[in-house]
């Protein structure tokens, strides 16, 4: 672009201003900030490669060169921070945070505490603040665990608990009812 004005400054600063009405400011130590024509979109350039965008709705993005993260702050107060290989974070203003993982897994994290895992696979991972974790598999099982047990439960209602001592206990949609010791000795069958 065609310069039309040159300034320097006594402190090695030198300000250009384009035809088009763009502001280049170049600073001594390398670092340079461009003020585009609108007065609004201002992108600086920091001597280690950094970048900082600051858009017109007051979006900033900064791009962090040594770890190749970009992290972008809405005006809403989104943050979203992507990295280098394939990691996406959100911040949500109300303290929610959303991960995508290279793999794609999903997990939430709310501010209750709570959390959530989507797998690609559609397996989906809850677990509740007092550590209580439901899985629901995508074949239709589910699996509830907890401190005093491990539930399993699939699609034709049969329910299968292990719990801490080591005891099964399988009831079946017939009514029938297993129980196991903790060495796989059946103590109780009701076939």
């Amino acid at each position: 672009e065609e310069i039309e004005r040159e300034t320097a400054y006594p402190d090695g600063k030198v300000e250009k201003v384009l035809k088009n009405g763009c502001h280049l400011i170049f600073f001594p130590n390398g670092t340079w900030k461009k003020v585009g024509s609108d007065g609004k979109t201002i992108t600086v350039t920091f001597f280690n490669g950094d970048v900082k965008q600051i858009m017109p709705d007051q979006t900033v993005i900064y791009y962090y060169a040594d770890a190749k993260t970009t992290h972008t702050t809405y005006s809403d107060g989104l943050e979203v921070l992507q990295f280098s290989n394939g990691q996406i974070e959100k911040h949500y203003p109300d303290g929610k945070k959303e991960i995508t993982f290279p793999d794609q897994t999903i997990k939430s994290l709310f501010t209750d505490g709570q959390e959530e895992s989507i797998f690609p696979d559609g397996t989906i991972v809850r677990v509740q603040r007092d550590g209580t974790k439901t899985i629901e598999f995508n074949n239709g099982q589910r699996e509830l665990h907890t401190p005093q047990f491990k539930r399993r439960e699939y699609p034709d209602g049969t329910v299968k608990t292990v719990y801490m001592n080591g005891q099964q206990e399988t009831k079946y949609v017939s009514g029938r009812v297993r129980i196991k010791d903790k060495d796989g000795n059946v103590i109780m069958d009701t076939k």
